[in-house]
């Protein structure tokens, strides 16, 4: 006769965590569609040469900037978003260079300015103390919009918190998948079992790359 299983003991946190797994693995499953997509296509874009989408960019141009909104990044960034409509999303700036001893001509410090959308984005290249900033365009086809989300470009705040409540459904997916795989096995399971083999895999692969 053969011998009846250990029945798990039922446990009161189980169905809690099973809904948690339930429903927010229904909220990011779209994310782990689509961020696994573009990150395949992203971790291979050397490797195998993925195509990573068409980019068309404009032709640039070069427009006037008043006196006032030269005189600070933000005083700029302000005459960006006020009388051009293009609001910045991101700005940098590098630092003026000394001309060298070698009779190398001295740099102006450079203000780089850049925003849009996904789809269409564009950038602005201003040195300091010019009368004008070159503005240029680019049309990013969907593949290449796709990629450029990923990468938190040209989302915009909505895409940011969306992405983050992306990544925080797919921490909880994972944490309560691993709760409700644990659940009923011994210690001695969980350490030979595909979910140890997983942990050594990650740590011998990111291990060198990390330390």
């Amino acid at each position: 006769m053969n011998a009846t299983p250990p029945r798990t003991k039922p446990t009161r946190w189980y169905p809690i965590v099973r809904q948690i797994h339930l429903w927010v693995g229904a909220w990011g499953a779209i994310a782990a569609i689509l961020f696994g997509f573009s990150g395949v296509v992203l971790n291979h874009r050397f490797a195998m040469q993925l195509p990573q989408g068409e980019r068309t960019p404009g032709e640039p141009v070069r427009i006037t900037v008043p006196e006032a909104a030269r005189a600070t990044p933000e005083a700029m960034a302000q005459w960006l978003t006020q009388d051009q409509g293009m609001t910045p999303l991101m700005k940098r700036v590098r630092p003026a260079v000394p001309a060298g001893d070698g009779g190398n001509a001295s740099e102006p410090e450079q203000w780089q300015f850049s925003g849009g959308s996904a789809r269409d984005s564009w950038s602005a290249d201003y040195a300091a103390g010019d009368a004008s900033l070159e503005i240029e365009r680019t049309h990013h086809d969907w593949l290449a919009s796709l990629v450029r989300l990923h990468k938190s470009g040209g989302g915009g705040i909505a895409w940011i918190v969306l992405g983050d409540s992306f990544g925080i459904a797919m921490t909880l997916l994972g944490i309560s998948g691993i709760a409700m795989w644990a659940r009923g096995r011994r210690p001695r399971d969980m350490v030979v079992s595909v979910l140890a083999a997983a942990i050594v895999v990650i740590a011998l692969v990111l291990g060198p790359g990390l330390l």
